[in-house]
């Protein structure tokens, strides 16, 4: 019996390596792509947002042990969220000159770093988020930036590069999380009305309600003593007519 090789014809041997090759290649732009980033719930001047920073992949194939994360002057205070995988704890410096935060209280120190270190390392290829609560400078139009360092069992990754003017981020090979500060929203910095602005507007509601419900009901009683009075008058005049007959 002859044994017969099959071969795929020329045309679809090349489409068949070209779409490897390409497979190959999107794999690699996707390796390189996953840098850590940031993403803001809102980026208007003045406003409380939530900063999101994703972590993507390890050190070149090496699991994640920690990530630190700095934090510009422009925010001196911040609150981390909890990730139940992670501790956290925040790194404080003093401040050359003390300074107002948005409720007037003086601050001496200002929160430098946010560390979250692994309970169990982050293995590559599996991504975690942390989120961190800050008030978006009342700058608008500057570009606020929060380098990372991101520790691995083996090696680390330095994720503090900035574009130069005129500069594409995409040329930069670790660049550090950013965003830029859009105009304030013009619903004031909380964005909208606060609970007790709610909370005051239902107990006016409350109280017109309530209002409108005792008018209701006095003018019942003034209905009541009127039909009563015209009743008696009714029932006399009958009681008259009745003793004239007899």
């Amino acid at each position: 019996m002859n044994n017969r090789r099959f071969s795929l014809p020329t045309p679809v041997r090349i489409a068949g390596a070209g779409a490897t090759a390409l497979g190959i290649v999107a794999l690699s732009a996707g390796a390189a792509s996953a840098h850590v980033t940031v993403t803001p719930s809102t980026t208007a001047a003045g406003s409380y947002t939530v900063l999101t920073f994703s972590v993507g992949h390890g050190c070149e194939g090496s699991p994640t042990t920690k990530i630190a994360i700095q934090m510009p002057e422009a925010i001196p205070s911040v609150t981390p969220t909890l990730n139940q995988g992670w501790a956290v704890r925040k790194v404080s410096e003093k401040l050359a000159k003390p300074i107002e935060d948005a409720h007037g209280n003086k601050l001496t120190e200002r929160v430098s770093q946010v560390v979250y270190t692994a309970r169990t390392p982050l293995a590559d290829g599996f991504r975690d988020t942390f989120e961190l609560s800050v008030q978006v400078p009342d700058a608008e139009g500057d570009t606020v930036t929060f380098p990372v360092i991101q520790t691995c069992q083996k090696g680390q990754t330095s994720w503090i590069e900035t574009p130069a003017e005129g500069q594409d981020e995409e040329e930069l090979e670790s660049p550090a999380p950013a965003f830029t500060i859009t105009a304030a929203s013009g619903e004031g910095h909380h964005g909208g009305a606060t609970d007790d602005d709610a909370g005051e507007s239902d107990e006016h509601e409350a109280a017109d309600a309530d209002g409108d419900d005792d008018g209701d009901g006095d003018g019942l009683a003034v209905g009541g003593l009127v039909a009563g009075i015209g009743g008696l008058a009714l029932g006399g005049l009958a009681l008259a007519r009745s003793g004239k007959k007899a």
